[in-house]
């Protein structure tokens, strides 16, 4: 497989819809590479224009390093010649370079930077996180705006300078001061992706700010609503929009919210309503109760 040129991957990420698959995991909570295989062929079957494999919703905190290795060849090897797959870079600095080396040893399409963990940073010293791992690879990098790394519009416009490899700017935090000087800054040298859960609630105000795509976890068992949604937002219908928040999206977020970790849990027990056991969560996350369950089959019913 031939290494796709950074700005292709920003290309790519800009074309379309973004999704981080689940990884699933056996009885005994080990990585389950048959049903994950499946899946991933499941999702590429649709119009998705890159998956992020061993991300948030892939419950890649609960990974080992090893694992999150194996989770990215896997898909790589099961869809990387049909979409583009992200591999995580995540930790401390040191921990980060080696994920993004093995990146693209796996021969990932790209790298999504997570912030680092349980310290806190200033700019130079997160603009020099950032740096150390451009440089460890040639993959196109996309930073992950969020929690205890966040980046001003000066810092983003140096680290672009610095890093012509820096291909994209994925949003965590919904600043919309932020996000505006850093599209007035940049412009299109970088491609801006939504990623507030649930991105779909945040879709339409946000393209107005330059974030022309996002990444759905809800992409993981409604391909084709989270298609729809897409298609909705990106021509600006403001009617089917509200319609789609209102009638799916708004009472799955009241579901959501109930439990922390929701987030993650609710999309592996979306996968079991629609018939493809999604199966359980890693602890520290918990699955949804019974009676949770039952309430989002019903309402994926709706809208299935």
């Amino acid at each position: 497989m031939t290494l796709l040129p950074p700005d292709e991957l920003g290309d790519r990420l800009r074309s379309g819809l973004l999704s981080f698959p689940v990884t699933h995991f056996d009885a005994d909570l080990q990585f389950d590479e048959p049903r994950y295989r499946e899946h991933l062929a499941w999702q590429a079957g649709f119009d998705v224009a890159g998956l992020f494999a061993a991300g948030g919703t892939g419950e890649g905190f609960s990974l080992t390093p090893a694992e999150v290795d194996r989770v990215v060849r896997t898909a790589v090897d099961e869809v990387g010649e049909r979409v583009p797959v992200i591999a995580p870079a995540t930790g401390a600095t040191a921990l980060a370079v080696a994920q993004a080396k093995a990146a693209q040893e796996a021969h990932a399409s790209g790298v999504l930077l997570f912030p680092p963990y349980l310290t806190e940073a200033g700019q130079r010293g997160l603009a020099e996180h950032v740096s150390a791992v451009c440089r460890a690879t040639d993959l196109g990098v996309i930073f992950y705006n969020r929690a205890n790394a966040v980046l001003t519009d000066a810092t983003m416009a140096e680290l672009a300078e610095r890093n012509p490899n820096l291909v994209g700017f994925k949003d965590g935090v919904g600043d919309i001061e932020r996000l505006t000087r850093i599209y007035a800054r940049l412009g299109e040298r970088l491609a801006y992706i939504g990623g507030l859960p649930t991105a779909e609630t945040f879709a339409l105000p946000l393209l107005q700010l330059g974030v022309s795509t996002y990444s759905s976890a809800l992409f993981n068992f409604l391909p084709e609503f989270a298609l729809r949604f897409y298609a909705a937002v990106r021509r600006q219908d403001r009617e089917t929009v509200y319609r789609l928040l209102s009638e799916f999206v708004i009472p799955y977020l009241d579901i959501r919210d109930r439990g922390k970790g929701y987030a993650v849990s609710i999309i592996k027990a979306g996968l079991t309503a629609v018939g493809r056991d999604g199966g359980r969560v890693r602890p520290p996350l918990t699955d949804l109760t019974d009676d949770e369950r039952a309430e989002l089959a019903t309402l994926v019913q709706k809208v299935s």
